[in-house]
C-alpha cells in the first residue's frame, strides 16, 4: 500500500481552497456549483473546512474541462496541478487497498 505524505495532503488541501475561492468570487461559477452540490451560500463556509467536502470541489472543477482550464489560468497553475491534488484528495486507487 502507498503512503500519502503529509506535506503533499496539506498541498492537495491548500490548492483546494484555493480552488474554492476561485469558484466563490464569481456568481456564475459559483451557483452552478452550488445547485450541483446541494449547498447554500450559508452552509458552504461550514463545509470549507472538511477534506471530503474540499475533494468534490476539486471533483466539481474536474468534470468540466473548460472549467478546470478557466480555474488554472485564473489561479496561475498548470490544469495538471489541480489534477494531482484531485487523485491526492479522493478516495484511494482499489490497488491501494
Amino acid at each position: 500500500m502507498k503512503r500519502k505524505s503529509v506535506q503533499d495532503d496539506e498541498s492537495a488541501l491548500s490548492l483546494a481552497v484555493e480552488v474554492l475561492g476561485w469558484l466563490v468570487a464569481d456568481e456564475e461559477r459559483l451557483f452552478p456549483f452550488l445547485n450541483a452540490s446541494g449547498l447554500t451560500p450559508d452552509n458552504l463556509r461550514a463545509s470549507a473546512r472538511d477534506p471530503g467536502f474540499l475533494a468534490g470541489v476539486l471533483d466539481h472543477v474536474m468534470g468540466d474541462e473548460a472549467v478546470l482550464t478557466a480555474c488554472a489560468d485564473g489561479l496561475g497553475v498548470p490544469p495538471e496541478r489541480i489534477a494531482t491534488a484531485w487523485r491526492r484528495l479522493g478516495p484511494p486507487e482499489p490497488e491501494d487497498f
